[in-house]
């Protein structure tokens, strides 16, 4: 058995590291849910309200930079366009539902 088989609330997926496609994860439950990590233990681990805060603040005052800047990286980086094909195949494979959300 792979560890990949083991683990529950999360999906695998491929990611950046420096300059590296490195393996990653993302958190399908818990108060990380959504959230790309590198390890599976970190989705389910008590929370660093520090740390949290901190993140909170900095997003405040700096997140439209951070948008334009990622942006800017995903439309030309190599490395980025190469990331979208490897991480293709997670997005197709999902059935959409055919009833109206209320």
């Amino acid at each position: 058995m792979l560890l990949r088989e083991l683990t529950e609330g999360v999906v695998g997926i491929y990611g950046k590291s420096g300059d590296k496609t490195v393996r990653k994860y993302r958190c399908t439950s818990g108060s990380r849910k959504g959230r790309i990590v590198a390890k599976p233990s970190t989705c389910t681990a008590p929370r660093n309200v520090k740390a949290s805060r901190t993140l909170k603040t900095t997003k405040r005052q700096k997140g439209a930079n951070i948008a334009v800047k990622t942006r800017r990286t995903k439309k030309s980086n190599p490395k980025s366009l190469k990331l979208k094909l490897h991480n293709v195949g997670r997005r197709t494979g999902r059935k959409q539902s055919k009833g109206k959300r209320i």
